[in-house]
């Protein structure tokens, strides 16, 4: 058993909403009302897949009061709250808990290359000042350095640090994680949700459960009972869809795109984040229509 078992499952980083620059705070909502229908466990606002860097400090308030609002205790919110000032993140992850998220999932500071106390001392800091559930969010590709297990262990000694999201599309680092401490690892790539589930974690924190829930939701599911064969089936269909939403341009960019395709959002980004080129939204049509999504 797991510290945080309760965030077992799909939890689904949800996309900002944009109209004419501005947050769509009511799609925002219907989105997670969307997540809550699939049986999804959180959702995520304001992590990566969110453009949290984009969003200002008073939009990113905004983004979490909307969401606990349309959660309405029906589905858990794991609010995005870091920063690569320790301050801001804690200015932020205390305005979480204050407007009732249930957990808060904080990146390493990224841009700074902190030394590994340098992490840790941040990740420190930021639990012992809140009284609130902490994810650390280990994505080296977009921070520029790796949150070594050996500094992610020293943490688990904290209570409320008790989950990780596994982006660093290591293996063995995950293996050292879980081999050592009881802490809640979720993937934090959707193509690794299985072969991580069969090493110990518990969930994954989603991109392509922005599109389909329901079937990241059945693949950890059949995993916990033991149904292999069906879990092994649902990670070679969404396969395709889940490197695409990774692999053709930067995220959010296929993610935003594949859902104005599916008439879900505008699929509007903010600068420094320009559409897919005409050829890459073609290829994403045809991986949306060859799933099921959209007609041939």
């Amino acid at each position: 058993m797991t510290r945080f078992e309760e965030y077992a499952g799909l939890s689904t980083a949800i996309i900002t909403p944009f109209k004419n620059n501005n947050v769509d705070y009511e799609t925002l909502q219907k989105q997670v009302e969307f997540q809550i229908a699939a049986g999804t466990t959180a959702v995520v606002p304001a992590g990566t897949t969110g453009e949290s860097p984009t969003l200002s400090f008073e939009e990113h308030e905004n983004v979490l009061r909307a969401t606990v609002e349309a959660a309405a205790g029906k589905i858990k919110v794991l609010a995005g709250t870091g920063a690569n000032c320790t301050q801001e993140a804690l200015d932020l992850t205390r305005f979480a808990k204050k407007a009732g998220v249930d957990a808060a999932l904080i990146v390493a500071p990224y841009y700074n290359k902190p030394t590994q106390e340098g992490f840790y001392m941040h990740f420190k800091t930021l639990a012992e000042s809140v009284d609130l559930p902490i994810c650390i969010y280990n994505i080296p590709g977009r921070c520029a350095k790796n949150i070594e297990p050996e500094t992610i262990l020293r943490l688990s000694a904290i209570p409320n640090i008790g989950m990780v999201k596994e982006a660093s599309g290591s293996m063995d680092q995950a293996s050292a994680i879980m081999a050592n401490s009881d802490l809640t690892v979720l993937s934090g790539d959707d193509s690794l949700t299985l072969p991580l589930l069969a090493m110990g974690a518990r969930g994954v924190i989603s991109v392509v459960g922005n599109i389909i829930p329901q079937e990241m939701v059945a693949l950890c599911r059949a995993f916990d009972r033991g149904d292999w064969a069906a879990a092994r089936q649902l990670h070679y269909k969404t396969y395709t869809l889940c490197r695409d939403m990774l692999s053709l341009s930067t995220n959010p960019i296929p993610v935003k795109s594949a859902m104005k395709m599916l008439g879900r959002d505008t699929g509007e980004l903010r600068l420094p984040m320009t559409p897919l080129t005409a050829g890459e939204e073609s290829k994403l049509r045809q991986t949306l229509a060859a799933y099921g999504l959209l007609p041939l």
